[in-house]
């Protein structure tokens, strides 16, 4: 299907695309149809295997409450066949080419649309790969498939693609040739009128450049995603070295049941008469024994100190970081000529041995040691050091992975703010900067088109395109400003400043807006006496200015703002500024704080703004060592906003 619609259609260029794209761009094509209520649409839709289909059979059935023109294909795994019973099911041959394509095409009258791809061949020939195992099986057949095709909202091209699907449809069920006919001539299907609308659009908006921006983040995300998925593959195979031990030590967060796992599975595995294991730091002089596995009839040494000290081996172990293995304590030097160890070995009945260093990024983290106790010497083999080695590197990062659980919900919290960051900075760029880009070019499309406009429009003309580019001007200043602050790059020039004079500048630029809209009533409540704070003037005023904005934003034009300042102890200054206005939800006033976040949905929101203001502020008292916080008892009952700065004198 590419390739014949790439002959048909020279022009076109295809592109590379993930699964998880097309699985975003066909559900965006399929919602357009479902919401928009177009009139008895056709569909296609080819699935490369049953299984895909079966993933999305509830959308097709809602799609055919309102078509009788809804065609999917797919290749059948268990018992999809050809049928009449929602819509039309066409089964092809898994043989078929269009087993390594994927279609969806949406002709309506005033809507078309086309995905046609197929599956890259490095994509399918790494799926067919089986010497990596199950892991790499799933991750090939989900997120690292890559298809190569065509997206487009270009009517031609649709019609096109359309008419290539219904000559496969007439292919598998003849059948279907009246109904397939009647749909034709009722879209122009097939007709050489369709080559003189390759380059029109099917809407009357053209929502292209916001889709295919959006798309180069889907893709972009996709591909680091990818990457992340390929190094887990290769830490995967690397861990398949590693028996049922390393299985069982991932499956716990506790150190003490990773440490008491480790020593009895890998003491039954090698078949040793003593398995120990303990946590040593290079500078410990000796270390409790708490994890041991035992032999029947051998000594244990559970509870006891183990000798670090005067241990020759261990100091050994530590300036190399590499195991030691010794086939016979009694012929070895080392041990012979240490009275220290040799009264270890004799009080123990060590015959074998062998230590081995849990380690983590070169850090000491403990010591493993397998001891062979009766008078048959141990023949060491390659693969048994080896295991040993996996298995303390599997210890180490399951210890790692155990210390940093207690800071699992912090760092929880952060990606959920993270997302949340991400999700609403897509949100504002869409609404604060495609609007008004949207506003300022209709506005200068018209004066460009139509020179004999009134000179009174012309003006109106201009006093929009002017006012939407100063609300995108804010939003840029915004970004920069929150850029500079959190990346320290700001200068701070604090001085000795009269609090009542840093307000009346703030009030100032408020009240500026006055002329154009109706502004609640502001009060001013500062204590007597007051002392004078130190703190950059600037910044100061830029944090009145953007609380007492926010405040008015969400405030009735009959409501009461009130600007209070009293000491906070003897070294600040507290500034508060309340309101009567919309409130926020005790669950929320700290949040508020968060970049981007905006009470209500962003695009369902009643005022103008980024969200950024409250984090700015943030930043800029964080700056001189002051704190901020808000105050709020509920939906529509007010809410205060507090900061401190420093003060020259004490109380």
């Amino acid at each position: 299907m590419l390739s014949d619609l790439l002959q048909a259609l020279p022009n076109l260029r295809p592109q590379i695309y993930f699964k998880a794209s097309l699985t975003a761009l066909s559900h965006a094509m399929e919602d357009q149809v479902l919401s928009a209520h177009l009139d008895d649409p056709l569909v296609i839709a080819s699935f490369q295997r049953e299984r895909f289909y079966r993933q999305e059979a509830h959308r097709y059935w809602r799609l055919a409450q309102g078509s009788n023109q809804i065609y999917v294909l797919s290749a059948p795994e268990t018992d999809f066949t050809n049928g009449s019973e929602h819509y039309e099911k066409i089964a092809f041959k898994p043989e078929d080419a269009l087993s390594q394509e994927w279609h969806l095409v949406v002709i309506a009258q005033n809507y078309a649309t086309c995905l046609v791809c197929r599956e890259s061949p490095g994509s399918v020939a790494k799926s067919k790969n089986r010497q990596f195992g199950e892991l790499n099986q799933i991750l090939d057949t989900d997120t690292a498939r890559r298809f190569e095709g065509i997206w487009t909202a270009e009517r031609g091209v649709s019609l096109k693609a359309a008419e290539l699907m219904l000559d496969r449809i007439l292919f598998y069920r003849p059948e279907l040739a009246p109904k397939v006919k009647q749909v034709r001539q009722r879209f122009g299907i097939g007709e050489i009128s369709e080559l003189t609308q390759s380059t029109g659009y099917a809407c009357d908006i053209d929502t292209d450049p916001f889709v295919q921006r959006l798309l180069t983040y889907l893709q972009a995300s996709q591909y680091k995603l990818h990457k992340a998925y390929r190094s887990i593959a290769a830490q995967a195979r690397k861990e398949r070295l590693v028996n049922l031990i390393s299985t069982s030590l991932r499956r716990s967060l506790n150190p003490q049941e990773i440490l008491t796992v480790a020593a009895q599975e890998l003491g039954k595995n090698l078949e040793a008469c003593r398995c120990l294991i303990y946590r040593a730091q290079a500078t410990d002089t000796k270390a409790i024994v708490e994890h041991e596995f035992l032999s029947p009839g051998i000594i244990s040494v559970m509870g006891q100190p183990w000798l670090l000290e005067d241990n020759d081996l261990f100091q050994e172990v530590v300036q190399n970081s590499e195991g030691i293995c010794i086939a016979d304590t009694q012929k070895e030097q080392r041990i012979t000529q240490a009275p220290a160890l040799s009264e270890l070995v004799e009080r123990f009945a060590i015959r074998s041995w062998l230590i081995e260093p849990v380690l983590y990024q070169g850090r000491l983290l403990g010591i493993v040691e397998l001891h062979y106790c009766r008078d048959t010497i141990h023949d060491w083999q390659a693969g048994e050091s080896d295991l040993v080695k996996a298995i303390a590197t599997s210890v180490g990062v399951a210890l790692i992975q155990a210390e940093a659980y207690a800071n699992l919900q912090d760092l929880n919290q952060q990606l959920e703010a993270l997302d949340r960051t991400r999700s609403n900075l897509i949100a504002i760029t869409g609404h604060e900067l495609r609007t008004p880009l949207s506003t300022i070019q209709v506005c200068l499309e018209s004066l460009a088109s139509e020179p004999d406009m009134p000179l009174e429009m012309q003006q109106i003309m201009l006093s929009t395109a002017l006012s939407d580019s100063e609300r995108m001007q804010k939003l840029v200043q915004d970004f920069l400003t929150l850029s500079n602050l959190e990346s320290g790059r700001v200068e701070w020039h604090p001085e000795s400043l009269a609090l009542q004079e840093c307000v009346d500048l703030a009030l100032s630029r408020i009240r500026a807006r006055a002329a154009k809209e109706k502004l609640p009533k502001i009060a001013t409540q500062i204590t007597q006496n007051l002392p004078l704070v130190r703190a950059d003037g600037d910044w100061l005023v830029e944090v009145l200015a953007k609380l007492l904005d926010n405040a008015c934003k969400f405030t009735p034009a009959q409501g009461k703002i009130s600007i209070q300042a009293k000491r906070n102890g003897d070294q600040m200054v507290e500034i508060t500024i309340s309101d009567n206005g919309r409130g926020i939800e005790p669950n929320r006033l700290e949040v508020v704080f968060e970049r981007f976040y905006q009470e209500e949905g962003a695009l369902r929101r009643t005022t103008n703004g980024t969200g950024l203001g409250l984090a700015i502020c943030r930043q800029i008292v964080n700056g001189w060592g002051g704190d901020i916080w808000a105050e709020s008892n509920g939906k529509n009952r007010g809410s205060k906003f507090h900061f401190t700065v420093p003060s020259l004198q004490k109380s």
